[in-house]
């Protein structure tokens, strides 16, 4: 990975394209990875697994912690974590919360995070929240993570000194695949399906955004689909 000269970042990684650009951003700002994943009862948890993997080896990342937090699915409330409950088909149009929220989640994983960056001695936590992604999730706002800065500081040693990172928040899905085809990101690793961990299903949210973002940007996306919708 070349010599260091910014310090260690924190990286959460779900195994997406999304994080997975913003762990490229913050290997092309210097940084030195560590990277968190966390296993939260979700459907495609293998599928995220496997590419959290992936992306960790394609960097070169030997700090790894995989996380345990299946309290996140037996509180329930998501499509993502409660079997009863449908995903939804894809509705990019839609301003409501989709029932792929999970509740808090952002939260849950950066006190993770800052647990582990604190003890590491990281100078950054990156976090790929997109705000067009968040489909109304309200733990994906800007406002969301100034808030939890302010949490950092406060509950953090008073030598501690770590900053949230959100460097593509305000990006579309388009742009997100142009930075990462720009900085080599290996988005061929990466697993964005709600509904399967084997072949994407190309009809949930998740899915929609990421074609749309492929066919806007006008690369082609590897990823296998069950079915391959053109989205506007």
């Amino acid at each position: 990975m070349g010599e260091q000269t910014r310090g260690i970042a924190v990286v959460l990684m779900s195994g997406g394209m999304d994080s997975t650009v913003c762990a490229a951003i913050a290997h092309a700002e210097g940084y030195e990875l560590a990277g968190l994943h966390l296993n939260y009862g979700q459907r495609t948890q293998e599928g995220e697994l496997r590419a959290f993997r992936n992306v960790c080896d394609y960097y070169g990342i030997a700090r790894r912690l995989v996380v345990d937090v299946t309290h996140l699915a037996a509180i329930g409330g998501s499509s993502l974590t409660d079997m009863s409950i449908e995903v939804s088909s894809a509705d990019l149009a839609s301003a409501g919360i989709p029932t792929s929220y999970v509740p808090f989640r952002n939260a849950n994983i950066l006190a993770i995070a800052t647990s582990w960056a604190e003890v590491l001695g990281a100078r950054a936590l990156f976090i790929g929240a997109v705000e067009e992604d968040g489909s109304g999730y309200p733990d994906c706002r800007q406002e969301f993570f100034e808030a939890f800065q302010r949490v950092i500081d406060t509950g953090t040693k008073p030598d501690t000194s770590m900053r949230i990172h959100t460097p593509i928040i305000r990006f579309s899905k388009k742009e997100i695949v142009l930075r990462g085809v720009e900085l080599r990101a290996p988005l061929d690793r990466t697993w964005s399906c709600y509904q399967d961990s084997d072949i994407a299903c190309g009809e949930c949210d998740s899915c929609a955004l990421r074609l749309r973002g492929f066919r806007q940007a006008g690369v082609g996306d590897r990823l296998p689909y069950r079915v391959k919708p053109v989205y506007e």
